[in-house]
């Protein structure tokens, strides 16, 4: 996997178009779930865009927020891997490649996420801890949790 770790401003209009497309066709195409994609964040000053590419191809996408921007915490969210590449450890390698771009850029900050409570297992792998009691985000069942800095496991 080839990864690129841009600013907004950074982005092309290809990968822009690229990435929000692959957004919209998960969470509100594949989860059936209607909701505001486009949340003003993207465009954010610190805001960081994850792209890893297989064979030319956008994969792998997860967008990493400074601290203030959704939690008191830096946060990860918008994590995805493409259909043509589940199954094979690219889900995996994006939220280690995530989680090592978010300690390069906010190193004395713990990392918050809202995660999809099915997903608690796979996050808890690598030290993520729940902080809150589950709630339903847009439908669909949430659970925020925190890895504190300095526990990265997996």
């Amino acid at each position: 996997m080839q990864w690129q770790c841009l600013t907004f401003e950074q982005l092309t209009t290809h990968q822009l178009y690229e990435l929000l497309k692959l957004r919209v066709d998960v969470f509100v195409v594949e989860q059936d779930c209607p909701y505001p994609e486009l949340d003003n964040k993207d465009q954010l000053p610190h805001t960081r865009h994850l792209l890893g590419y297989q064979q030319g191809k956008l994969a792998a996408y997860l967008r990493l927020l400074a601290p203030g921007s959704t939690y008191p915490n830096a946060s990860i969210g918008r994590v995805l891997t493409a259909e043509f590449a589940r199954g094979n450890g690219a889900g995996h390698a994006l939220l280690k490649e995530g989680l090592a771009h978010a300690e390069r850029l906010w190193p004395d900050h713990s990392l918050d996420i809202g995660a999809q409570s099915h997903l608690q297992p796979y996050y808890g792998r690598y030290g993520f801890e729940p902080i809150s009691e589950e709630y339903l985000e847009d439908g669909i069942p949430h659970i925020d949790m925190r890895l504190r800095k300095g526990k990265v496991l997996g």
